[in-house]
């Protein structure tokens, strides 16, 4: 109920609206509260309109408490900062580095600039001021409706520009007894050790640090239902936890007087907090590490206490710790997906008949092995089912085989990779490693073959274009409610799950993509297909535009279709859609068509696309999407058959929408 509260923040426009949730909210709380004291149905419903009143306010409050000025405009500025994070990137050969600009430097009080690996000078640490020329733009809001919206991350954490900076990078003054922190020192051994991907890979088991695995090896990963590995998450907090256990119990199992005198399990319960509290604040404390360490302590002190450890109970109390700090983290795929895994899987092994299934007893090794494997297999298939409508509503595509490629990649991770790191980080403190760190490295190789092949596999991945925040939204109350019943009940939660999944189906993709800059357009062919405007599109621009057209292959050239004519300055396309002939013009370079041309185009035409201010004699048919339209709508996709237009600002008052501005100080010389 408290994540539902957040939730109606989100999807409600206004203050207004807020504001009237919230009353209504606590109007039906304290109604819970008047009608009975006693029985549960009246304390169920004081506790849910009590605390959607809270989530709504609490994000509301959050969202006000780390307003900060954006950048107006995009310009070319000298930056003057205290160096506050500093994230390798060795994938890209660059280093990102997020700056607290100079009071009164005419900029937003936090900005973030990648610069290049070579342009680095020593002391460039955490802690030290720095001065550079960098190209800032303000945190761009989605390209196209359902892409990725950067502007709302960067609200909550305080970004108010990004950009690019240039050499020369000159160090001010020098860092005070901070410097480069344990996290980046150890991420940059791991990778002195092993190189490429592989090391990356390794680096995130132990850091979090994701900066050297190559983009093609993470598609790869995410491909394949492998993404959640180079997470922090449960399986990782889990195996340190255990193995700090392990270690604390052995070592002191070896002293008669303390084994005889002290409750030694409760002491190994001690050490794996610690180490779970600690690989938490070592890897960045990101929203799954947090959930994890947060259930893991959860665990440790129920079995102190002899409870039940492993519950929903446990899961609830996970998410509701990370929500009352960082209540805006429930909108992003990162809580969702890993409270959606550990949620699924505690419901399907609190089952009676699967407890008794495959619950330990006394059987061959064989049968043993087995019974483990078919537990395996059911829980990543159960996962994989719960998480794919959470990946192809963020992601537009998820992948088929995880479950499979899960049966060898979690075993392989947990009882040989992360073993074998951290056995080579101990005996590098005498300088005896490599032998551990060869063995890593080639268990990392075998990682990433699983991947690629599970990745390139005959219809590895479910594509699917922007699933609407209805059909999303009632497959997760389906699921929850499967979830959070034991009784027969349970399963009228399949009705909404499975109406939510038949309209997201049913959703026709979008015939055309327009990105709100105007330059870039996805046309759909007459055999499916999406084709690009224009040939020299990014890798970025054209990964998006695939994976918001549904289309998820590679975009063919619209210059090279069938139905296109193109110059170098326009394209036209005729489409039949609906019964009906449509033309769509767009142009395609910097330079301007000639006046009489161009009005004839418009007149012919039912779609004008451009990223240039069109005349006011340019009347098409329908639609003029022009600069000062685009301004207003930023990216829009259209759906031809029944007219639909949807568009990125929906006009809504959410303060990243809106933000205050702040102009850029004068462009340096």
């Amino acid at each position: 109920m408290l994540g539902a509260g957040i939730t109606a923040w989100f999807a409600l426009p206004d203050p207004a609206r807020w504001r009237a949730f919230i009353l209504a909210s606590s109007a039906v709380g304290l109604l819970g509260v008047a009608v009975t004291r006693t029985a549960r149905a009246g304390q169920l419903l004081a506790i849910a309109g009590l605390a959607m009143a809270l989530g709504c306010a609490l994000v509301w409050w959050r969202a006000e408490r780390v307003a900060a000025p954006v950048l107006a405009r995009p310009a070319v500025v000298a930056l003057q900062g205290r160096v506050e994070r500093v994230e390798s990137l060795p994938a890209r050969e660059l280093v990102r580095i997020t700056l607290a600009s100079v009071a009164g430097s005419g900029l937003p009080p936090r900005v973030r600039v990648n610069v290049a690996e070579a342009d680095l000078k020593p002391g460039l640490v955490r802690g030290a001021t720095i001065r550079l020329r960098a190209r800032l733009m303000p945190p761009p809001a989605p390209s196209v409706p359902g892409a990725y919206d950067f502007s709302r991350v960067a609200w909550f954490a305080g970004l108010g520009a990004t950009g690019r900076g240039f050499a020369p990078i000159e160090i001010v003054t020098l860092a005070k007894g901070e410097g480069a922190g344990l996290r980046e020192r150890l991420s940059t051994h791991i990778q002195s050790r092993i190189g490429g991907s592989a090391g990356g890979i390794a680096s995130a088991l132990a850091t979090g640090d994701r900066g050297a695995i190559s983009e093609e090896d993470s598609e790869a990963m995410q491909r394949s239902g492998l993404a959640h590995l180079l997470s922090v998450s449960g399986l990782h907090v889990t195996a340190v936890t255990a193995a700090a256990m392990f270690v604390m119990l052995r070592l002191l199992a070896l002293s008669p007087t303390l084994a005889l005198r002290w409750r030694l399990p409760m002491v190994a319960a001690g050490a794996g907090a610690l180490a779970a509290v600690g690989y938490t604040l070592l890897t960045g404390a990101e929203v799954p590490t947090i959930r994890s360490c947060a259930a893991a302590l959860l665990v440790l002190l129920a079995l102190s206490l002899g409870r039940e450890a492993i519950t929903l109970r446990l899961v609830g109390a996970g998410a509701l710790m990370v929500l009352l700090v960082w209540p805006e983290s429930l909108a992003g795929p990162s809580f969702q997906l890993s409270f959606a895994a550990v949620t699924a899987i505690v419901a399907l092994h609190e089952s009676p008949r699967l407890r008794a299934l495959f619950t330990k007893r006394e059987e061959s090794g064989a049968r043993r092995l087995m019974r483990n494997l078919g537990s395996l297999l059911l829980t990543g298939i159960a996962v994989e089912l719960t998480l794919m409508p959470i990946a192809l509503f963020h992601f537009h595509e998820a992948g088929i085989y995880g479950a499979l490629a899960n049966i060898v990649a979690i075993p392989l991770t947990t009882f040989v990779i992360m073993p074998l790191e951290a056995l080579a980080l101990v005996l590098d403190l005498a300088g005896l490693g490599w032998p551990a760190w060869w063995l890593t490295s080639q268990a990392l190789e075998l990682l990433l073959s699983l991947a690629h092949a599970a990745a390139s596999a005959p219809g590895s991945v479910a594509a699917l274009p922007t699933m609407p925040g209805g059909a999303y939204a009632a497959i997760v109350a389906g699921g929850l409610w499967l979830a959070l019943w034991r009784t027969k009940i349970r399963l009228a939660g399949l009705v909404p799950a499975a109406l939510g999944l038949g309209w997201a189906l049913l959703t026709p993709a979008p015939d055309l993509l327009v990105t709100g800059d105007g330059r870039h357009l996805a046309v759909r062919l007459a055999n499916g297909s999406m084709a690009v405007l224009r040939d020299r599109a990014g890798d970025y621009t054209r990964s998006m535009l695939s994976e918001n057209s549904g289309a998820g292959d590679e975009l063919a050239l619209l210059a090279e279709a069938p139905e296109a004519r193109c110059s170098a300055d326009l394209c036209l396309v005729d489409m039949q859609e609906g019964g009906q002939r449509w033309r769509v013009a767009a142009t395609r370079s910097g330079y301007l068509v000639p006046w009489r041309d161009m009005m004839k185009v418009c007149a012919a035409s039912d779609i004008v696309v451009s990223e240039r201010r069109l005349p006011p004699g340019c009347r098409p048919r329908w639609l003029k999407l022009d600069r000062d339209l685009l301004r207003q709508t930023g990216g829009v996709a259209i759906e031809l058959r029944s007219r639909n237009i949807r568009t990125v600002r929906d006009g809504g008052a959410h303060p990243w929408k809106t933000p205050p501005t702040i102009q850029p100080p004068r462009t340096p010389q």
